[in-house]
């Protein structure tokens, strides 16, 4: 993907970090609950919608906060599904009960 095309999809995914580890470009999220009993369900939300799409992030899931980082693993970088996957993350943190 181009810069332009990166900027212009952040828009729509604002509250995700865009970072660079290991060499590979990434989307990451933080979402945060009130107990880890909500963390760890939204953890097997996010889950189960990676299984439905085929497409896996990074989950780390602890007391009250989970960190879902997308990248696209083939291509080692960033791919407008990336995009289109923490948009749908955060739908389901919104149904999830994730506050600020």
């Amino acid at each position: 993907m181009t810069e332009a095309e990166i900027a212009e999809l952040r828009r729509d995914v604002s509250a995700w970090q865009l970072l660079e580890r290991d060499g590979i470009a990434r989307l990451e999220g933080v979402f945060h609950f009130l107990n880890f009993a909500d963390a760890l369900g939204f953890t097997d939300q996010v889950g189960a919608l990676a299984e439905a799409e085929g497409h896996h992030p990074a989950l780390l899931s602890e007391w009250g906060r989970v960190t879902v980082t997308w990248w696209t693993h083939k291509i080692r970088g960033l791919h407008r599904n990336d995009f289109i996957m923490a948009a749908k993350t955060d739908v389901l943190a919104a149904e999830s009960g994730h506050h600020v």
